[in-house]
């Protein structure tokens, strides 16, 4: 399994390119360094993707460049507020049309009171011809004036955590981040055999636009 469980950076580049309040949305993006739930997947990884979104219920795709083939997720799901509580459920589905990695399916929960947001997902994995195995995400961010911190790690048949630190904001009608990420070893070095940097540390440049289609 070459990126066992996958959302710190990918949270940010949907915040910062995707869901817009029309209800089509489409956007587009480049990350420096593709990383997801602080595993590293790509360098230099051109993404994209679509968004609706009506009266809380959401859907969509994204996709990105993995070098072997793209990695296409599928997601949908219903969020609101009362007073100054957000919760959101929905599903995740990633897939691939190479052989980088097998198909992870999870249900996300999540919850936030001004700027503290907490996710979950509980997921399983197809992981190839081995058994299925079963995976638990968790993620506490804390978010500011374009600031945010990332506390996440997981649970069942994966382990390691890492925190990610970043910065997002909008310049000229695009969307520029930058990121730090620390993983424990856990989720770093050689995995499924294939080389993969073996660094705990990652800095990360994002940069995006989001398109209203109506």
């Amino acid at each position: 399994m070459k990126t066992f469980i996958k959302t710190g950076l990918i949270s940010a580049l949907l915040a910062l390119c995707s869901v817009v309040q029309a209800e089509w949305s489409a956007n587009v993006g480049w990350a420096s360094e593709y990383h997801f739930r602080g595993i590293f997947q790509h360098s230099s990884s051109p993404n994209g993707g679509f968004d609706y979104e009506s009266s809380g219920f959401y859907a969509g795709t994204w996709a990105a460049d993995v070098g072997d083939g793209f990695e296409v997720d599928g997601y949908f799901g219903y969020g609101g507020e009362v007073d100054d509580f957000g919760y959101s459920i929905g599903y995740t589905g990633y897939f691939y049309t190479g052989d980088f990695d097998d198909t992870y399916q999870e249900i996300n929960l999540g919850g936030s009171y001004g700027p503290l947001a907490l996710d979950v997902a509980v997921g399983e994995y197809d992981n190839f011809d081995g058994p299925t195995l079963d995976y638990t995400y968790y993620a506490l961010t804390l978010e500011g004036n374009g600031f945010y911190g990332t506390y996440a790690g997981f649970g069942r048949d994966a382990d390691g955590s890492y925190l990610e630190l970043g910065y997002g904001t909008t310049v000229a009608e695009l969307d520029i981040g930058v990121a730090v990420i620390f993983a424990e070893d856990d989720l770093i070095g050689d995995i499924n055999g294939d080389d993969l940097p073996d660094n705990d540390t990652s800095l990360i440049f994002t940069i995006g636009k989001s398109f209203d289609l109506q």
